[in-house]
């Protein structure tokens, strides 16, 4: 019996996981059903990763990390544009002129904020954040993730307690509404 990820592990997991979803949607044909359903998983991974790494990540690297309050705000503010982003990706459909841009755009973004996670604020957490503390910070953000709202929000508050709060109940306002929109799967006509 192996142990349970730890909220690096989980985190980066998700990060393989989007990196998975941008290649489906590169190869998916301009201007298909098939592309936006994918742009729409995308959004609701990367909402739900959003409000885990609020909640459990960046509370963390203020505590454990040197500079923990500069990196945390820089990363909000990575988050902050991405959402930006999804939220303008949500009121596209893919034969828009503007949405193989939008797709670029986040996908640029998401790279990049996601190496400078894995390549710079990562290490220096493992290095300064005792593992079990890393391990219970990463079933905290399973939890989190799987109750987060999938649509963007970007003018959402970014504090922790606050994304805690809401959560849950946007999730499941979320969830509801993507069933019955079918929201991320391929609509047959």
């Amino acid at each position: 019996m192996g142990t349970a990820p730890d909220v690096i592990e989980e985190l980066t997991a998700d990060h393989r996981a989007v990196q998975r979803l941008f290649d489906r949607i590169r190869a998916a044909e301009p201007g298909s059903a098939a592309r936006k359903a994918l742009v729409e998983q995308v959004s609701a991974a990367l909402v739900r990763h959003s409000v885990a790494e609020k909640e459990h990540l960046y509370p963390a690297v203020r505590d454990h990390v040197a500079h923990g309050r500069r990196w945390a705000e820089k990363e909000l503010s990575d988050h902050g544009r991405i959402e930006e982003l999804l939220h303008d990706l949500e009121r596209r459909e893919p034969q828009d002129e503007d949405f193989t841009a939008l797709v670029l755009a986040l996908s640029t973004r998401v790279t990049s904020h996601i190496l400078d996670e894995e390549q710079r604020l990562f290490p220096r957490l493992q290095a300064t954040c005792p593992a079990d503390t890393r391990r219970e910070l990463g079933e905290k953000v399973r939890r989190a993730r799987n109750s987060a709202p999938t649509h963007p929000r970007p003018n959402a508050p970014d504090s922790a307690l606050a994304t805690r709060a809401v959560s849950p109940g946007l999730g499941l306002l979320d969830g509801v509404r993507d069933f019955f929109t079918r929201r991320g799967r391929t609509r047959r006509s």
